[in-house]
């Protein structure tokens, strides 16, 4: 029913207060720069334009929730259905409690910065430092420098996939490494996370170390998705990469990183497909020497082409 073969799929969406865009490229809403269109992207004005969009769109439309598209491969066939991005002004509200901060989901992990310096806080620098929406946050878990997002959640916000609206304890996600097991079709709409007193020199200070720390040791400058492969138990991907000759590999615009090898860049010209083939290729590699079976982390999603 639903496809780029498709011109009428918007005379079967239900009338929203956002915005519909039909055909939008997907390159401009992921770190790769890669990705063909959805097929349909809808930016809800707010929850309840969400919901009423969840309880009144066809029964089999395929639905993709996107973030900031940081650990995101998109294929080159792009997405069939609805993509959607919380991205009005809503879904970046912020408010402020006694040990606790509620964001929305659109919010990016680096606008937490100004907050936490204006209002002096501590507690949420690792996720300052994560590339990323808040919201996407929890369905990997986002962590970094020793801290996880279940380190700080609360509770969030979801509308269900019947439109219905809930608040979610955060032990209900059951976040583990770089992993979460709640329904696919749960999107998070806010989270609450905790927060502690700080002076803000003492967050710039740890912050900046972040920072410097990420200049050194990851391609942060090129259109890359982050890590690609989860870290086996008590072993690094980036070392099972190196110690096979991967760390080398070019498919097409391709690369692996020179920087960090666990992570695979755009040079320019790659397609999706370059970028997963490359992927796939250290795969084997690492399975061919080691046995090893390394897992994405990226997730990868969308058509081929």
């Amino acid at each position: 029913m639903f496809g780029k073969n498709n011109s009428d799929i918007l005379s079967l969406l239900p009338q929203v207060k956002g915005q519909y865009i039909k055909n939008e490229p997907l390159s401009k809403h992921t770190w790769f720069g890669v990705g063909g269109p959805a097929e349909v992207m809808y930016y809800p004005a707010d929850n309840q334009d969400l919901s009423w969009f969840m309880k009144n769109k066809p029964y089999n439309l395929p639905i993709f929730l996107i973030g900031s598209g940081s650990n995101l491969l998109v294929r080159d066939g792009g997405i069939p259905g609805v993509v959607i991005k919380l991205n009005s002004k809503f879904y970046h509200k912020w408010s402020l409690h006694d040990d606790t901060i509620t964001c929305g989901a659109g919010m990016k992990n680096s606008e937490l910065k100004k907050i936490m310096l204006d209002n002096n806080l501590g507690g949420l620098e690792f996720l300052v430092s994560i590339p990323g929406s808040l919201g996407g946050s929890v369905r990997t878990n986002a962590g970094c420098f020793g801290k996880e997002l279940k380190d700080v959640l609360v509770s969030a916000t979801i509308i269900d996939g019947n439109g219905e609206e809930n608040e979610v304890n955060a032990g209900d996600f059951n976040l583990g490494y770089r992993s979460s097991f709640f329904p696919e079709e749960w999107i998070v709409t806010a989270m609450t996370l905790k927060v502690f007193p700080q002076d803000a020199m003492e967050t710039s200070r740890i912050l900046a170390e972040h920072k410097d720390y990420r200049l050194k040791s990851q391609p942060i400058n090129a259109k890359t998705a982050g890590s690609t492969f989860k870290n086996p138990d008590g072993l690094r991907a980036w070392e099972l990469i190196k110690k096979t000759g991967s760390d080398k590999l070019i498919v097409g615009g391709a690369a692996v990183s020179d920087i960090h090898c666990n992570f695979l860049i755009n040079t320019g010209k790659a397609t999706a497909q370059d970028i997963e083939t490359l992927g796939e290729e250290i795969i084997r590699n690492v399975k061919n020497s080691t046995s090893i079976t390394l897992e994405w982390e990226i997730k990868k999603v969308g058509v081929k082409k």
